[in-house]
């Protein structure tokens, strides 16, 4: 007996989408990234016009996503986010989970949060009412986006290439993050710039 359409209905029973199919205006790629300003989870404002001049990733997040726990558990996000901020660029999570769903918390809980699974973001975005996260059309987390030091959008989707919530497929994995990062390092368009993401649906507000 196959266990892979129980699991998958246990993983949709969960509010899990294993591939995104939301039709949410998108940002695109080669455009300027939506400009956005809001509260960060130390309670500064975080505003990406702020950052003008470096790479940022944004990394939309829920804390309680088995998607999400695969690569935070197995170290695979904190250490992207170690070795690309040691590197000068700025990587900032986003929540984008409204208040009474999934993955919603306030600033201090997202913070201790961070510091259990030993995350190392820039900063942590709060968007509770989901104007960010649909202004750049994220879809799942992780979704993960790269704005380049000029604003423009110059990734978009999956953290990498095997859509499932088994710490033992990140080693087979694309990571499609290390690509492009590769890819900008050396001067290169992205080969991969536009990847489909995967993991549970963004809770948003109704």
């Amino acid at each position: 007996m196959s266990f892979a359409p129980l699991l998958r209905r246990s993983l949709l029973a969960a509010g899990v989408s294993l591939l995104a199919t939301g039709a949410f205006a998108a940002a695109e790629i080669g455009q300027p990234a939506p400009a956005f300003s809001a509260p960060g989870a130390d309670g500064k404002t975080v505003s990406l016009a702020a950052f003008k001049g470096k790479t940022v990733v944004l990394e939309w997040t829920n804390h309680e996503c088995p998607f999400v726990v695969k690569h935070y558990e197995s170290g695979n996000i904190p250490q992207l986010q170690k070795e690309f901020t040691g590197k000068g660029v700025v990587w900032l999570q986003v929540i984008s989970s409204a208040p009474g769903k999934q993955g919603h918390v306030e600033g201090p809980a997202a913070l201790k949060i961070n510091s259990f699974r030993e995350a190392a973001p820039s900063a942590v975005v709060l968007d509770p009412d989901g104007r960010i996260g649909k202004a750049y059309g994220a879809q799942t987390t992780p979704h993960i986006f790269i704005v380049d030091p000029a604003g423009q959008l110059v990734y978009k989707g999956g953290i990498d290439s095997i859509a499932s919530a088994s710490k033992a497929d990140i080693a087979k994995a694309d990571n499609y993050v290390k690509l492009a990062f590769n890819d900008l390092g050396a001067g290169r368009r992205i080969a991969h710039a536009s990847t489909k993401p995967y993991g549970c649906s963004i809770k948003y507000a109704d």
